[in-house]
């Protein structure tokens, strides 16, 4: 019998022993009541009258009880299950007359030993040792994760085999060409090793995918060992840290002996940083580290060291935070190789929306070109998630397949939140958002180097915007100039000089996002980009934060500048968005007529789309607006 079918054996008998035993030792007690007995209760002096009167044969003395056996001619007359007479002794335990007036009536005398019954002498000593084994059966299970008693040192890897249904290949994987590229040599390697061997070349023996969350590495490792068709081995690095010190290194050791029993094959550690982070403790500005993890990476450090690539092991590791590795494990002979799998552009996030769409129905109407341009800076996660709600929001109405509004919708709810039409605006709010909504339109309209209107709406969103104006690029855009900069921080401010404009500088909070962003901007073009005439071409501090983490939290700032030059940079920013807010309200107070307009029909309609938006500002100002359609 093999050792998976022990283990699920041994558990389910020990349990039926243990209930059956339970059972038993609760129902012996009760046997004798459903038992026809041939002994009847009676009392000590009934017992004694029975002698005298001639009808007991021979009697049985224990410590507690006396028991007569009637002859059988007496035992006639009494109920037919009746053989014997039972009497509890008085609690003396002695009565001078009973001795002489058994022997005068010719009564057997018999002793006997009170002991107690066999089956209840083995339960009482077996129980409470299978309920004890029971118990450590159970914890051991729990702790050992299936039944491996106590084997915290076993590792926690995934095998993922080549008949199995999780297996990808690079089919599956769309718009990260230059990273799957970097791979194909592994896989290559895998299939004929001899190839390289024979020349003398060395495959890397490990591979560090690096880059945002989201980005598909996990994928592009089981594309790996599925385009290989060799054994995968997937573990998380948080899985090696345990309680007990040690276990982590004993978890290493024995994945690579497995490993070797398998190659050719692929080892996979997602999440490298958990048990890879420098131990020096640089990042952190303070020496010393976590003993347990530090073990655990020596250990890996040194398996790394230790095993051939020739024999057909490749170890792969993904991370978003390759700053915090420990130098050890990046140099040459360990992660010899490192692939950025970085965020897709626009014809890579359109490749990926097509490897995902195959899942869905989707309609012929729908333009995936469209839904990518209207994603910038999504990774491959972010465009799966979406598919899947367009999908959810087409079966919700009952459609037959998924139509180009539903991807919209999926996008909005995504990036904006739930519709709140239960949000009830008071008139003079829904007109201030409307104004608000508009100013930042037009303001994109008249703008050189501003991304073209795709839709304006002032339907409440869960996340808290009253309103929203979204913009669809043309082409993506990987260098910014300066005035294409100052454009962004225009339209940013539109929303805020449409409001100053309208209601005579009675301004409101609804632009602190607008506002947010703007100062941002333009910080960023002072400090970061050398924009800043005054302050020439210089680049000042130098943000303590992640290469592909985002974070909203601020981690501090390394500052290399006096505070004489903190003020003339506040001074600089300050500038640039005033100066870029005049030009906004120049702009937006003469085209007022059409300010007006615009808001007008997008109080009525809700929502405005850009063929909408270019019929109403193409319409001449003396002509009513197109009604809706």
């Amino acid at each position: 019998m093999s050792r998976d079918r022990i283990r699920r054996w041994v558990p389910a008998v020990l349990q039926t022993v243990i209930t059956v035993g339970l059972v038993l030792l609760l129902w012996l007690p009760f046997l004798p009541l459903f038992q026809a007995s041939p002994v009847r209760q009676v009392s000590y002096s009934e017992f004694l009258q029975a002698v005298r009167d001639g009808r007991v044969e021979a009697v049985q003395i224990s410590a507690a009880e006396i028991r007569g056996f009637l002859r059988p001619e007496q035992s006639k007359g009494q109920t037919p299950q009746v053989q014997a007479l039972s009497a509890i002794r008085p609690p003396d335990l002695y009565d001078p007359e009973l001795l002489p007036l058994l022997r005068n009536k010719n009564v057997q005398v018999l002793g006997r030993i009170d002991t107690p019954s066999f089956w209840r002498s083995l339960l009482a000593s077996a129980l409470p040792m299978l309920l004890l084994i029971g118990f450590w059966t159970w914890v051991i299970r729990k702790m050992g994760r299936g039944g491996e008693a106590l084997q915290f040192g076993r590792n926690r890897a995934k095998i993922y085999n080549r008949t199995q249904r999780e297996k990808a290949t690079f089919s599956d994987i769309a718009g990260v060409d230059e990273s799957r590229a970097e791979l194909v040599e592994i896989v290559d390697f895998l299939r004929s090793p001899e190839k390289y061997q024979r020349l003398g070349g060395r495959i890397p023996k490990g591979v560090l995918l690096v880059g945002p969350p989201g980005t598909g590495k996990t994928l592009l490792a089981r594309a790996v060992a599925g385009e290989a068709e060799v054994p995968f081995f997937s573990i998380s690095g948080s899985e090696f840290i345990e309680l007990f010190v040690g276990v982590g290194a004993a978890r290493v050791r024995d994945l690579f002996d497995e490993a070797k029993k398998h190659a050719p094959c692929i080892v996979f550690i997602d999440e490298l940083d958990a048990i890879g982070k420098s131990r020096a403790g640089v990042l952190a500005g303070v020496a010393g580290g976590h003993d347990e993890r530090e073990q655990t990476l020596n250990q890996l450090l040194v398996e790394m060291d230790g095993f051939d690539s020739s024999k057909g092991v490749v170890i792969m590791a993904a991370t978003n935070r390759p700053e915090v590795l420990d130098p050890a494990l990046l140099r040459p002979g360990r992660f010899d190789r490192q692939v950025v799998v970085d965020r897709p552009d626009l014809s890579g996030r359109e490749a990926i929306l097509r490897v995902h769409a195959r899942k869905i129905k989707l309609a012929e109407a729908v333009d995936l070109h469209v839904i990518a341009a209207r994603t910038p800076g999504m990774v491959g996660a972010d465009l799966a998630n979406i598919v899947n709600e367009a999908a959810l929001l087409a079966a919700r109405r009952g459609a037959t397949a998924v139509e180009m509004r539903d991807l919209e919708e999926a996008i909005d709810r995504v990036t904006l939140g739930l519709e709140k039409r239960t949000r009830v605006m008071t008139p003079a709010e829904k007109e201030r958002v409307a104004y608000h909504e508009t100013g930042h339109a037009l303001t994109a309209l008249s703008v050189k180097h501003a991304d073209p209107v795709h839709r304006i709406t002032i339907i409440p969103r869960s996340i808290g915007a009253l309103g929203a104006t979204l913009q669809l690029p043309t082409t993506e855009k990987y260098l910014l100039t300066k005035p294409e900069l100052e454009d962004r921080i225009g339209v940013m401010l539109g929303g805020r000089a449409a409001e100053d404009i309208i209601y005579n500088g009675v301004i409101s909070t609804g632009a602190h996002n607008d506002l947010e962003r703007a100062t941002e901007m333009a910080r960023q073009m002072v400090m970061r980009y050398g924009m800043s005439e005054r302050l020439g071409n210089q680049v000042f501090g130098k943000p303590m934060m992640g290469q592909y983490l985002d974070s909203s939290m601020s981690f501090g700032e390394q500052r290399n500048f006096s505070e004489h030059t903190a003020e003339r940079i506040d001074e600089e920013v300050g500038q640039l968005i005033e100066r870029t807010y005049e030009r906004v309200k120049d702009i937006l107070s003469q085209k007022r007529v059409m300010l007006e307009r615009i808001t007008a029909e997008l109080q009525k309609r809700e929502t405005i789309d850009r063929e909408e938006l270019e019929k109403i500002v193409s319409a001449p100002e003396s002509a009513p607006a197109p009604a809706a359609a």
